[in-house]
C-alpha cells in the first residue's frame, strides 16, 4: 500500500458541519492525529483508530510542528492510513499547505479535505452575510499573528466596501483598532466579535471599531474568537436578513 496522509478539516466545532468526505476519511483511518480545537465528538466516526492528540492553541503549550510532521511520516511509512485532523479548514491558518509540501517532499501521497473555517461559520451563525450586494463586494481573511510579528498592511485592509475577518485577534485588539483607524477606516465601522463559532457556547459581542477593545473587555471575550469588521456586521445586514428569516419561518 502506498504511504498516504489525509489532511482533513474538521470544521469550526459543530460536528454536524463535518463534510461527508471528512467522515469517509475518518472511517478509513487507522491513525488520527487531532488538533486541540477539534470537537472530540467527531471521533465517533473512527472508533477503531489510534487517536493521538497533537494540540496547538494560542497562549498554551503546543506540540512542536517538527514532531507532528515526523510522526505523520513514521505512521505513513508503516503503511497505516493517517488522518491529520485540523480545526476549520486545513489550508486557512492551519499550516496544511506547509505539511502537505513537506510530506510530498518525503515521497508521501497527500489528500486535502476542505473544512468550514470559523470565520465563515461564525458570521453565518450570527446572521452576518460576509458579502452583500451594494454593501460588501469582497471578504479578506487575515491572522493577527504573523510568524515574524511583522506589521499587517493596514492600508490595504482598511479599504471600504469589503469585509475584514480577523483570526487570532483577541490579544491584539488595540493594535488592530489603532492600525485600522490610522489607515483611514471609519471609527464607527461595525464590528462583531464571535467566540466559539458554531458551538453551543458561541457568544457574540457587537461593537464599533473605535470602542471594540473596551466592549470586548466588558464582555470578557476569550479565544478562540474571530472578528468580523465591516458594514455587514451592523444593522444594514439585519435589515435585509430579518424579512427573509420571517418569510422562511411563516
Amino acid at each position: 500500500m502506498r504511504a498516504k496522509v489525509w489532511l482533513v478539516g474538521a470544521g469550526p466545532g459543530d460536528p454536524e458541519l463535518l463534510t461527508l468526505k471528512a467522515v469517509r476519511a475518518l472511517r478509513e483511518a487507522q491513525v488520527v492525529m487531532i488538533d486541540d480545537l477539534v470537537n472530540p465528538a467527531v471521533l465517533e466516526h473512527c472508533p477503531a483508530a489510534q487517536v493521538i492528540a497533537v494540540g496547538k492553541r494560542g497562549g498554551c503549550r503546543s506540540t512542536p510542528q517538527a514532531f507532528i510532521q515526523r510522526l505523520m511520516l513514521r505512521h505513513a511509512r508503516q503503511g497505516r492510513c493517517v488522518v491529520r485532523l485540523k480545526g476549520g479548514d486545513p489550508c486557512i491558518f492551519g499550516r496544511g499547505g506547509e505539511e502537505a509540501l513537506w510530506l510530498q517532499e518525503q515521497g508521501i501521497e497527500v489528500e486535502l479535505v476542505n473544512g468550514i473555517t470559523a470565520g465563515l461559520a461564525g458570521a453565518t451563525q450570527c446572521g452576518i452575510p460576509l458579502t452583500l450586494r451594494g454593501v460588501s463586494r469582497g471578504v479578506t481573511l487575515v491572522t493577527a499573528h504573523t510568524q515574524d510579528d511583522s506589521p499587517l498592511n493596514w492600508v490595504g485592509l482598511a479599504q471600504g466596501g469589503t469585509t475584514l475577518v480577523v483570526y487570532m485577534g483577541v490579544a491584539r485588539l488595540e493594535e488592530i483598532r489603532q492600525g485600522l483607524l490610522a489607515a483611514g477606516m471609519a471609527a464607527t465601522t461595525p464590528v462583531a466579535m464571535i467566540e466559539n463559532a458554531s458551538l453551543p457556547s458561541q457568544r457574540e459581542c457587537r461593537s464599533q471599531l473605535q470602542r471594540m477593545g473596551t466592549d470586548a473587555a466588558a464582555f470578557a471575550l476569550r479565544s478562540p474568537a474571530v472578528l468580523v469588521i465591516g458594514e455587514v456586521a451592523g444593522g444594514v445586514a439585519s435589515a435585509v436578513l430579518d424579512p427573509v428569516v420571517a418569510q422562511a419561518s411563516a
